[in-house]
């Protein structure tokens, strides 16, 4: 599982430097346009996807690593018994979410079936909105795959999300 995530880590980093490029890119272009009096039409539209992208893509990417919002420090804070519960129940509660936001993602794929970007119509709606329910299962298997070593560190009393919790709490 360890090698699985080391893959989906440098996959994501490589698509996430590749995103925030091209994002840099095309804002640098807008501005050199605009200052030509020349306002590119397609610009909001296709940085606000990058934009979006790279969101989804990064929450993918902080779940891999445990560096997204958690509550370390109510779970450390508490004994050993009730945390392992609470680990379980967070992780489940969280899992649920992001199936629910999946499915729901797939829903809004179906709907928006035929339609296109307005500025670049070649380009599908579909296409763009895909980002929600392949962020959302993104996220559930980069959990998954990070759970083991976040459920034995955070049982040890160890924060893998906030390493100076770890000195208050002990």
């Amino acid at each position: 599982m360890r090698q699985v995530a080391r893959w989906l880590e440098r996959g994501l980093e490589w698509f996430l430097i590749l995103q925030m490029a091209l994002l840099t890119a095309v804002v640098v272009y807008a501005v050199i346009m605009r200052k030509a009096g020349v306002s590119a039409s397609w610009y909001d539209e296709v940085a606000a996807i990058q934009l979006a992208w790279i969101t989804y893509y990064g929450a993918g990417l902080a779940a891999l690593k445990r560096r997204h919002i958690g509550f370390d420090g109510v779970l450390l804070a508490m004994g050993p018994a009730l945390r392992r519960p609470a680990v379980f129940l967070a992780e489940g509660l969280t899992l649920g979410f992001f199936a629910l936001m999946t499915w729901s993602g797939l829903e809004v794929l179906a709907v928006l079936e035929g339609m296109s970007l307005i500025s670049l119509t070649w380009v599908p709606v579909q296409f763009t909105q895909s980002v929600i329910p392949i962020g959302g299962a993104l996220f559930i298997g980069a959990s998954l795959l990070s759970f083991p070593d976040y459920l034995r560190a955070t049982m040890a009393g160890v924060s893998m999300e906030h390493a100076e919790i770890e000195e208050a709490v002990r």
